[in-house]
């Protein structure tokens, strides 16, 4: 059996380790289905962006037109460094 210093010390092993699962991975984008069953993208901002299957197909259907509208407004939009 383990001694409940042994027994505190794995509570706390496994508090940490639960803490650092909580928080999000910087840098790195994920894909969750959301409660809703929407298709949620997580690490571009501070918030998920969460759309609907059909959203994201007609979104994604006009990436070349996106593509062009931030080139051709390159100078007013800003970058987020």
């Amino acid at each position: 059996m383990a001694t409940d210093e042994e027994l505190r010390a794995e509570i706390e092993r496994l508090r940490a380790e639960n803490e650092a699962l909580k928080k999000p991975i910087r840098g790195k984008i994920f894909m969750k289905v959301s409660e809703k069953g929407a298709l949620s993208v997580y690490g571009l901002g501070r918030f998920p962006v969460t759309l609907y299957r059909e959203q994201w197909e007609r979104l994604l259907g006009m990436a070349d037109e996106i593509r062009a509208f931030i080139r051709d407004n390159d100078q007013a939009l800003k970058k987020k460094e």
